[in-house]
C-alpha cells in the first residue's frame, strides 16, 4: 500500500489536485527562439556561477525554464534582469538540458 491509497483511506471526501506531471508540460511548451542563448561563467566573490541570458520569450516561461533547471541539477539559483543566475559552474549540464530541450546555446567565457 503506497501513500496515496493510506491517504486515500484517511480521507475519503478529499478531491486530489492535478499532479506535478501537468507543471512539466507546461515547461515544456517553452518558446523557442532563433537566436542562441548565452551560457557564460564568472566568479563573483571567489565563487563560481553560471550564466543564462538572451532569451526573447516571455517571461514566466524563462523563469519555469531557471526553476527547471536549478531542481535538475539540485542546485541553488535566481532570476534577476531578465537572466538565470546558477550557483556553480554547471555550463557543460545546462548546455546539454537546453539542447534537449531544442534551444540553441552559444557557450562564452573560459
Amino acid at each position: 500500500m503506497d501513500l496515496q491509497d493510506q491517504l486515500k483511506n484517511l480521507f475519503p471526501d478529499h478531491k486530489s489536485e492535478p499532479s506535478l506531471e501537468s507543471t512539466n508540460n507546461e515547461a515544456t511548451n517553452l518558446w523557442m527562439q532563433d537566436e542562441p542563448i548565452i551560457c557564460k561563467y564568472e566568479k563573483r566573490k571567489g565563487k563560481p556561477i553560471t550564466i543564462l541570458e538572451g532569451y526573447t520569450g516571455a517571461t514566466e516561461d524563462f523563469k519555469a525554464l531557471a526553476k527547471e533547471i536549478k531542481t535538475t541539477l539540485s542546485v541553488g539559483g535566481s532570476f534577476k534582469d531578465d537572466k538565470i543566475i546558477i550557483q556553480g559552474d554547471f555550463r557543460n549540464k545546462i548546455m546539454e538540458i537546453l539542447k534537449d530541450k531544442g534551444f540553441q546555446v552559444k557557450r562564452v567565457g573560459g
